[in-house]
């Protein structure tokens, strides 16, 4: 059996609901035959990370050691491990395990996220009890199926955020076949949002920003969105009623904003939820009748996405919008990113 490198790896850890974080150190896993050990050299910030550490979405386990956009150096490769050697760059995302096994109805249909045992990269139990623990680290022992290799044209802090945001925002198009001439409206320009304009114009799609903040205008048609939208003046929603075919919801919009949606959305159009908003979400039945609108949600990405993300963006060019903080100032990162002041994506440098 191939011993880890790295048998105490440091981090920074929540101990209890808050915005904070504190150093803190944990046992790994032993390296099984199929895992390999990275160390880790960027991390990039997520809302889910703010989410789990504040508790709001519940459930959460502390000490937790959060961060799934991690990118860095393969140190340690278990016995089995072929794909892999020691000193590739690679990225690993929202989940370290899954079946992926034909038999299992989610993995074979590219669902892996949603496989029942299936393992998140943070705040999730291996089968064996142990609590995964995630990137805000000097390293992490993964299942190497569930490691990527970054392109070597890509930056490896620019590759980051691509391996949650821009996974989150690139699989419902491929599912969904977002395609050239398809009107595309996508709602919050952040984190996701801005990588949103950009993968669904490389698709060919005429792109719509809604945002409002009008101060995100230029950037917006220069990531590659045709037409911006100020949610905050009615003429220039009015214009845009009843012309899309799909709409990316990127922020945690009000429940009162979704029968609003609805009226932007052509005959047969899809909203698709990205981001998870506290609470319910209440609709008017009969707008979803007469306009014969969908809803539904997504959930991240399976090994062949993640793949196809990676390359997609290396070939079009996709890149985040990132600000960089070390590690040890990940308390004003996380703070920068509660206030709504991140542009449009933190990445952490180890």
């Amino acid at each position: 059996m191939v011993e880890g490198k790295i048998n105490e790896i440091h981090g920074w850890a929540a101990m209890k609901p808050g915005l904070s974080v504190e150093p803190w150190s944990y046992k790994p896993r032993p390296l099984g035959e199929h895992d390999i050990e990275i160390k880790i050299d960027f991390t990039g910030i997520c809302g889910s990370d703010l989410h789990t550490i504040k508790e709001e979405w519940g459930g959460t386990s502390y000490p937790a050691i959060v961060g799934h956009e991690i990118i860095g150096k393969v140190i340690t490769k278990g016995e089995k491990v072929t794909e892999f050697n020691e000193g590739d760059i690679v990225g690993v995302g929202v989940q370290v395990y899954a079946d992926l096994k034909k038999d299992c109805s989610a993995c074979s249909n590219n669902l892996d996220p949603h496989c029942p045992n299936s393992v998140f990269t943070y705040n999730a139990k291996y089968a064996d009890g142990e609590q995964a623990q995630g990137g805000y680290s000097e390293a992490v022992r993964v299942d190497a199926n569930y490691a990527f290799k970054i392109p070597s044209s890509i930056d490896p802090a620019h590759a980051a955020p691509l391996m949650c945001a821009g996974t989150t925002v690139f699989a419902p198009m491929l599912r969904r076949g977002v395609k050239k001439g398809d009107r595309v409206g996508v709602v919050g320009i952040g984190g996701l949002g801005h990588l949103a304009i950009q993968y669904a114009r490389a698709l060919g799609a005429e792109v719509v920003a809604f945002s409002h903040s009008p101060n995100k205008h230029k950037q917006c048609l220069k990531l590659g969105a045709s037409k911006f939208i100020d949610t905050s003046n009615k003429e220039e929603v009015d214009a845009v009623r009843q012309s899309l075919n799909y709409l990316f919801v990127t922020s945690n919009a009000k429940d009162s904003q979704y029968n609003e949606f609805v009226t932007w959305m052509n005959f047969e159009g899809q909203i698709i939820l990205l981001a998870i908003p506290e609470g319910k979400l209440t609709f008017a039945p009969f707008e979803f009748i007469k306009s014969e609108v969908a809803i539904t949600g997504s959930l991240i990405g399976g090994v062949n996405i993640i793949k196809e993300t990676l390359n997609f963006a290396e070939k079009h060019n996709i890149r985040p919008i990132i600000e960089h903080y070390p590690l040890d100032d990940v308390n004003a990162a996380l703070k920068h990113m509660d206030e709504g002041k991140a542009r449009y994506r933190i990445v952490l440098t180890h």
